[in-house]
């Protein structure tokens, strides 16, 4: 710890070139003029670090005459002074993280608790029905009522993302799923309270997306986005292991009303500390420039105007567009069919008991998380190292659809393989279609950051068409044909494949300027 010296007895301060290392504080405000520049490397070294370095950037090139600061006085535990100063410049831990990588981290666990009031439950159900003597079709009509409230919100969450901006948005979304996660003990005897609990859950995380995405086109740079659109989506398998994982023994331990008051409690816990987040935003434009701003309150007519201004006809005049959606349809149509039926593919027709099906069931989240970070990493690798944007998000996507096509072509031919290592297959093709969040969930920032999370309501809103017809088409092709090939791989190849010619074909992720036609 360096000691502190009395100033001299007419208490004035004097610039000499003193290269002693008993004078720090004094070596610090004798920075008077442009004529001691090695006074300033010796404050680098001073006892104070990096913090006085970064205050004296701040002083002026002209002689300091006025409003020193004050030294302590001779015999004071400078000592003390020293060490509160450097708490207050290092607490909390996470004090001098860039704020992008804060609201990226916050927004990561919001969609880990996401996939955990998502997955709940269809563990939740099987309790739920007994206690409350319901159908097959009872149970089926409960949990695809989230995707109703799921499909609706998508546009919306889009439009006001860019209107009021995504973190906004954001948070008020996982406020509305919590808070409607908590009330499904309460309405679960009341059909209709229940079901509209449940839309209500869809809602929240309907929005949740496209306000991701606004966010990440506002404050990441491009060279950083596939890092961040894969940490932030990464959070869904996240929460689906953990949701899967942490269901079951708390419904064993306590009751299944426990889940959703502890689920949704953690929703509300995380809206309570992202309030503590700063507001401002930088907008990372196609062209590479950057605009610091804070989203603004708008006026009812504001509003109508602004819905009015979205250039709705040119979006739907762009090949990249038609790209993405029929892109999104395809991934959500094996992503959507495989979630649900699975668990129940792995427990008839590889004759494995409920307790193994359920463990193999979260292999395919589990594998994902590792899959998103390794894609990308390999994206933004080659987008630093000069390889074209588009060519990136097209290696990116095939992957994620030819991988999962491949691996379900091989386990629906009879060619002898134990069950285990079908599970291993699946699992590895399932993983694999990860890459897209590299690819697809990157095109939409890319081609236009202005746009970004109404383009995404728009290609989510038909995305999630699938959990509503696919999920309710395999169990009646499975009624009908009694083969799971037909009903849940046939399908799914056939979208893989052809959403794979697509996107080749057709998909883009050069700037595009969306204008509104007079």
């Amino acid at each position: 710890m360096a000691r502190l010296l009395p100033l001299r007895p007419d208490n004035q301060f004097f610039p000499s070139p003193i290269h002693t290392h008993k004078q720090p504080f004094l070596s610090v405000y004798t920075i008077t003029t442009r004529s001691f520049p090695h006074i300033k490397s010796r404050v680098k070294c001073s006892a104070s670090g990096t913090e006085r370095v970064r205050e004296s950037k701040k002083l002026p090139n002209s002689p300091i005459k006025e409003d020193l600061p004050q030294l302590p006085n001779p015999g004071s535990d400078s000592e003390a002074l020293t060490t509160e100063t450097g708490l207050e410049q290092n607490w909390p831990p996470w004090k001098n993280i860039p704020e992008r990588y804060k609201l990226i981290g916050a927004t990561s666990i919001a969609f880990v608790i996401c996939n955990m009031d998502k997955v709940n439950l269809s563990i939740a159900i099987i309790p739920m029905s007994h206690q409350f003597g319901w159908s097959s079709s009872v149970a089926g009509l409960v949990q695809s009522s989230f995707f109703w409230g799921y499909a609706l919100s998508q546009l919306p969450g889009g439009w006001l993302s860019k209107i009021f901006g995504g973190r906004k948005v954001l948070e008020i979304g996982v406020f509305t799923w919590s808070f409607a996660t908590a009330l499904v003990p309460l309405l679960a005897g009341f059909m209709p309270g229940l079901i509209f609990s449940r839309i209500l859950v869809g809602i929240g995380e309907g929005v949740s997306p496209s306000a991701a995405t606004d966010l990440i086109a506002r404050t990441i740079p491009v060279g950083e986005r596939s890092r961040a659109v894969g940490f932030v989506f990464g959070g869904l398998s996240l929460g689906s292991v953990l949701g899967l994982l942490l269901a079951p023994p708390i419904i064993q331990s306590f009751n299944w009303e426990s889940v959703f008051y502890l689920f949704g409690l953690l929703g509300v816990g995380w809206f309570i500390g992202f309030q503590f987040l700063k507001e401002e935003e930088v907008s990372h434009r196609g062209d590479g420039t950057t605009t610091s701003h804070k989203p603004k309150k708008a006026t009812r007519e504001e509003l109508g105007d602004s819905l009015k201004e979205i250039p709705w006809k040119s979006f739907f005049q762009s090949p990249a567009v038609w790209a993405m959606i029929y892109t999104h349809f395809c991934g959500s149509w094996g992503h959507y069919t495989c979630l649900s039926w699975l668990p129940t593919y792995f427990s008839e027709a590889l004759s494995l008991n409920l307790r193994d099906a359920a463990w193999v069931s979260i292999l395919p989240p589990l594998a994902s998380i590792f899959v998103t970070s390794l894609a990308s990493q390999f994206a933004d690798y080659l987008i630093s190292n000069g390889v074209e944007t588009t060519t990136v998000r097209k290696i990116c996507q095939t992957i994620a659809f030819l991988a999962p096509a491949i691996c379900m072509t091989l386990s629906s031919v009879d060619i002898g393989l134990p069950p285990w290592e079908i599970a291993g297959i699946l699992t590895a093709g399932l993983a694999l279609s990860s890459f897209a969040l590299s690819g697809l969930y990157c095109t939409h920032q890319d081609i236009s950051p202005e746009y970004a999370s109404i383009l995404l309501g728009i290609t989510n809103t038909v995305g999630a068409v699938p959990g509503i017809v696919g999920v309710a088409l395999t169990g009646f092709l499975l009624d009908s044909t009694h083969s799971w090939t037909l009903s849940l791989f046939v399908p799914s190849i056939f979208f893989y494949l052809t959403g794979t010619v697509v996107w080749l074909a057709f998909a883009s992720s050069k700037p595009q300027k969306f204008t509104k036609e007079p």
